[in-house]
């Protein structure tokens, strides 16, 4: 605290210190995140995507000093309370034949700040008086710990036709700070930027900024850095206006200082002079002041060369009659392929009557022309035909996958060591939507025929249940029992029938 104190009294006594500094109040809404990168295996699949942004706000005050004596550039320091952290929220159910599980995470970390952005800011005027300017601002800025807490809302419901279980837990702890582990940090910087458009005393603005410091020492390796995108409306005190007086002897609003004809009402685009026809052009600078015309024809309208009905600054073809669909020209064959523009269906591009006059199209856009693609829907290669190829380290996923999809005998339960196999087909299939699966069911010679058809049916359902259940189109996925046919070991011993009770996965 004693440190925060020593800031804020460094700051403002800079402010006093200057007769020209302005002070006003800023604040309004922001989003901040922690952008986290550490070494635990799975994480990026298994917590990563759970996190997201957290909206919070920023208020403070803020000064202005003058830098130079253009009046462009200052020197913008601010103490601003915000806030800062991110949410987490996992949850998921799942349920086989006898089995149910759900599961519920909420985990919300809210920390509060003392920032001190220290910009430098250039305002770029967008009108003569300087009354409004577009504005530009970056810089460093440090961070003061001020307050935070974790609240966490769980509750892990699981039950089968032989237990039940239910976990909930609800806790909020306030964080702890220092150089230690679990501990945040109480002193951070970064970098920040700002743009936005000032109107006199009101300032409108949107910023970026960015920590640069670890703020959190975890129990395992890795870095935390602080992430803010937000809005401000800032407001300047003490701001005032001295009145202006304008004369205006004509009465047509424009001063006379502004105006080329300050005894005869006229009009701002002639400068305060009349113009009878309206055209723009004052009556004294008018060669046909009774018509309206143009500057570039003394005010007089623009001529017809060819009495087309269209004049020359909108004929195309000025010495030659046309028509107006045509900007003046005839009917025109664009791209020279001898069928013409109203015929031609691609007039830009030469191509056949066959296809109205475009090129022979390329649906999928794979740069292999629809006569010859045999997939003219998907993308694809030359040398498979214009089909699209699915990538070897993919099927390799995929084969690895199934290799350790796992079922009890005579059953079609998968067993919970098959669910991270599954996992990482779910997110194949999520990161290629263009996939489909075939899922094949196996068993061993243990049992009838029909009973070992009807359990590899049931396996290879169940495979479908679990990836529909997390959120794969059933559309996307096909199944077919096999029973004890296609052995990939012997069915003498325990292990071949093991490897037998199986299930094969097929990407298309």
């Amino acid at each position: 605290m004693a440190k925060n104190c020593f800031l804020l009294s460094f700051l403002f006594f800079m402010t006093a210190a200057s007769a020209q500094v302005k002070i006003g109040l800023m604040g309004g809404p922001q989003s901040a995140s922690i952008n986290e990168k550490n070494s635990l295996p799975g994480w990026d699949t298994a917590s990563g995507p759970y996190y997201s942004s957290k909206s919070g706000f920023h208020i403070g005050i803020v000064s202005e000093i003058p830098v130079g004596t253009t009046g462009r550039f200052f020197f913008e320091p601010a103490v601003l309370y915000t806030q800062k952290g991110r949410n987490y929220l996992k949850s998921y159910q799942y349920s086989s034949l006898d089995t149910f599980n759900s599961y519920y995470s909420n985990r919300q970390l809210a920390i509060q700040y003392i920032d001190i952005p220290l910009n430098f800011a250039v305002k770029l005027p967008l009108n003569r008086k300087k009354t409004s300017s577009f504005l530009l601002a970056a810089g460093p800025y440090l961070s003061l710990f001020y307050s935070g807490k974790s609240t966490v809302n769980e509750n892990d419901q699981f039950s089968s036709s032989t237990q039940s279980s239910n976990k909930v837990t609800n806790s909020t702890e306030t964080l702890e700070v220092g150089k230690k582990e679990n501990g945040y940090s109480t002193f951070g910087y970064g970098v920040n930027g700002r743009a936005g458009f000032e109107f006199g005393n009101v300032t409108l603005s949107g910023f970026l900024s960015q920590g640069l410091d670890n703020l959190y020492t975890a129990a395992y390796t890795g870095t935390f850095h602080h992430r803010v995108i937000g809005a401000s409306l800032g407001i300047w005190l003490g701001q005032t206006k001295e009145a202006i007086v304008i004369r205006d002897r004509d009465k047509d609003g424009i001063p006379d200082d502004q105006d080329a004809c300050p005894l005869q009402a006229g009009a701002s685009i002639t400068k305060g002079c009349p113009d009878k026809d309206g055209d723009g052009i004052a009556d004294k600078a008018d060669k046909c002041p009774d018509i309206a015309g143009t500057v570039k024809y003394s005010g007089c309208p623009v001529p017809d060369t060819d009495q087309d009905g269209i004049n020359d600054e909108a004929d195309k073809c000025p010495t030659v009659a046309g028509l107006p669909k045509y900007n003046g020209c005839p009917i025109p064959d664009t791209d020279h392929d001898g069928i013409n523009d109203e015929e031609d269906s691609c007039p830009t591009v030469a191509g056949l009557l066959k296809y109205k006059g475009c090129p022979v199209p390329d649906k999928d856009h794979d740069g292999i022309s629809d006569e010859a693609d045999k997939c003219p829907d998907q993308p694809g290669t030359a040398d498979n035909a214009g089909c699209p190829v699915i990538k070897e380290e993919i099927r390799k996923q995929v084969n690895f996958a199934a290799r350790n999809i796992f079922f009890a005998s005579n059953s079609a339960e998968l067993l919970p060591t098959s669910f991270a196999s599954l996992n990482a087909v779910v997110t194949i299939l999520t990161d290629n939507p263009r996939l489909t699966l075939e899922v094949a069911g196996y068993t061993d010679n243990t049992g009838s025929e029909a009973i070992n058809l009807s359990v590899s049916d049931k396996r290879a359902r169940a495979v479908k249940d679990y990836l529909v259940s997390k959120d794969i189109s059933p559309d996307r996925i096909v199944t077919k029992g096999y029973g004890r046919a296609n052995p990939v070991a012997g069915n003498d011993t325990t292990e071949g029938r093991k490897k037998n009770r199986r299930v094969e996965l097929k990407l298309k």
